[in-house]
């Protein structure tokens, strides 16, 4: 008689194991106050319509783009410091850099939220890793939470706490879930690198 389990591991040759996770955190990234000099900045550039390509009526936010000019240097350092840190520790990936800046993102009551979608596109960067870093205390709202799908038809919440950074490969579906109370902003990239192969 032929055990199967072991006639399907001898028939299978893996060169390595997958080594990438759904997401990785970074908690006290940044301070309260670092969180609050960082939407200070972007709401004095002022604020514009996010918008997305297609449905229309699956992102209710406004943002603004911010780079190093916008005396955000320190934020890009620090930033780079934990993407490569987590990258190398939860996820492996080829990375170039940050080159499409940072995105501000403010959803407001009671309606803002960001649809089921994926940070990939065709004819944009290769985006490898997506970056979340919340900068609103959760006690000043309610909803908003950003919810990622790796599998499971429920999907995982993130953590909502004020400053904490959390990464994740951007062809994962997630979405940010409508605030129902107050105001949420958050800072948003994408890393870039090397197509997959």
């Amino acid at each position: 008689m032929i055990n199967k389990k072991n006639k399907h591991e001898n028939s299978s040759w893996n060169f390595e194991s997958d080594q990438t996770n759904l997401y990785a955190f970074w908690n006290n990234a940044f301070s309260k106050e670092e969180c609050q000099t960082i939407i200070n900045i972007a709401k004095n550039k002022g604020l514009f319509k996010g918008k997305t390509r297609g449905n229309s009526t699956a992102r209710d936010s406004k943002i603004s783009w911010l780079y190093p000019i916008d005396k955000m240097d320190w934020v890009y350092r620090r930033v780079t410091d934990i993407t490569l840190n987590l990258n190398e520790r939860f996820f492996k990936f080829d990375l170039f850099g940050i080159n499409e800046g940072f995105q501000f993102t403010n959803y407001e009551a009671p309606s803002g939220k960001y649809g089921k979608h994926v940070d990939r596109d065709i004819n944009i960067p290769v985006r490898k890793l997506s970056i979340s870093i919340q900068l609103t205390d959760p006690e000043e709202y309610e909803g908003g939470e950003l919810k990622l799908y790796g599998g499971g038809e429920e999907g995982t919440i993130m953590d909502k706490t004020q400053g904490t950074l959390i990464i994740f490969p951007s062809y994962t579906l997630h979405e940010v879930m409508p605030v129902t109370k107050g105001e949420r902003n958050s800072l948003v990239t994408w890393v870039t690198g090397r197509s997959f192969k």
